[in-house]
């Protein structure tokens, strides 16, 4: 019988070590804010675990706020780099658009007024014509024909 306690005795004080071996690694890896999430609950949910690994406890809650300030600090670089570029590439672009805009209509207001337009100018020819002369006489006086008989009906 004493081999059995030997035993069992030696098998306790394996499995003793191979716990301290863990609650180790557990104070060696509590910068992870996962593992101390993890570790918290498991304390917090077991008194005498929280009593016996108190300064795991407070480890893990001081790696949980450094986590979260490392958060809020990354946010407000993150928010600063957003502002920067908008300032240096974004908003420089979008006044040059406004500006070429509205460049173009000074652009086409400066430009040099035509003299005449081609059809002005055929216009003024065709009027010396005398074809043209006498075609429109006779639709003049057809136009005004009509006018006159109208008022003549009414009146």
């Amino acid at each position: 019988m004493p081999e059995v306690r030997s035993h069992n005795s030696r098998k306790r004080s394996s499995v003793y070590s191979e716990e301290e071996k863990a609650w180790k690694g557990f104070y060696q890896r509590i910068g992870n804010p996962d593992i101390a999430v993890e570790i918290l609950h498991q304390l917090d949910s077991d008194a005498d675990m929280k009593r016996s690994h108190l300064a795991l406890y407070l480890c893990c809650k001081e790696s949980l706020r450094t986590h979260k300030a490392r958060q809020i600090r990354n946010k407000r670089i993150g928010q600063f780099v957003r502002w920067l570029a908008a300032a240096l590439f974004v908003v420089p672009v979008q006044a040059m658009r406004r500006w070429l805009y509205q460049g173009g209509d000074i652009a086409v207001e400066c430009l040099p007024e035509t003299r005449k337009e081609p059809a002005v100018r055929q216009v003024a020819r065709l009027t010396k014509e005398t074809e043209f002369a006498q075609a429109k006489s006779t639709f003049g006086s057809q136009a005004s024909a009509p006018a006159q008989t109208g008022m003549e009906k009414t009146g």
